[in-house]
């Protein structure tokens, strides 16, 4: 990509903030404290699973806790719970590292499963705006906030929780962290080690909710109107 007038621009900016332009690079501060790091800093990861589950209460969350042997079946659970008659997932090698592929093939009922699939492109976007449920695995998931965290990529689709009427994250008991801060730290040593980060990133905290209108909350108004956290210890 070309960049035209660049010089010209930030010149003109400088001079409208009424200072020199900087033309080298701008030295990080050297805090004397870090706040932020402190939340929940001593926690175990036992006592971060109370946090978020405590919280999913707060976000209108259903939580749930199994082991990787049960994690089919509650799964199962999970969307006939939701009368889930079409299901979109992301194609995610811990599919078959956690056993859900032969659950999905199994699956009974008329319940259709669509795994996605980069070549069909668009298509998988209009097979997530009919699906009931929508389901993928947190890459990093923040206790204070019920908040899990997507990495997106050509095998795993936003829409997958966007679209559909009801969201399932599964959630690796390993992916826990405190909050928003070790999450960022996370993907800014991953990117300063060269290793490959996603270029787009998603935090959700349960189904979709606005206030903005007279402080209203009101679930499902640009997003799946019930969400499920499942716990694999």
């Amino acid at each position: 990509m070309s960049i035209y007038n660049r010089d010209s621009f930030l010149t003109n900016l400088a001079g409208r903030l009424n200072r020199p332009r900087r033309t080298e690079g701008v030295v990080r501060p050297t805090w004397s404290v870090y706040p932020q790091y402190e939340v929940l800093k001593e926690a175990t990861k036992d006592e971060l699973v109370a946090v978020l589950e405590e919280q999913c209460t707060a976000i209108h969350t259903e939580f749930i806790q199994t082991d990787q042997q049960n994690l089919p079946k509650v799964l199962e659970e999970a969307i006939r719970k939701y009368d889930g008659k079409s299901v979109i997932v992301s194609n995610d090698p811990r599919n078959e590292k956690y056993g859900l592929n032969r659950m999905y093939n199994e699956l009974e009922g008329n319940v259709e499963v669509h795994i996605w699939d980069y070549k069909r492109g668009k298509e998988n976007q209009k097979i997530a705006e009919q699906a009931d449920v929508g389901i993928t695995f947190s890459d990093i998931t923040l206790a204070e906030s019920a908040t899990v965290t997507l990495f997106h990529n050509k095998n795993n689709g936003r829409s997958i929780s966007l679209l559909p009427k009801t969201y399932i994250a599964i959630i690796p008991k390993s992916t826990l962290v405190p909050r928003m801060t070790q999450a960022a730290k996370q993907i800014h040593e991953a990117t300063q080690k060269g290793e490959h980060v996603a270029s787009y990133v998603s935090f959700i905290s349960g189904p979709s909710n606005s206030a903005d209108i007279e402080m209203n909350l009101i679930v499902g108004v640009h997003g799946p109107i019930k969400a499920t956290y499942i716990l694999v210890d």
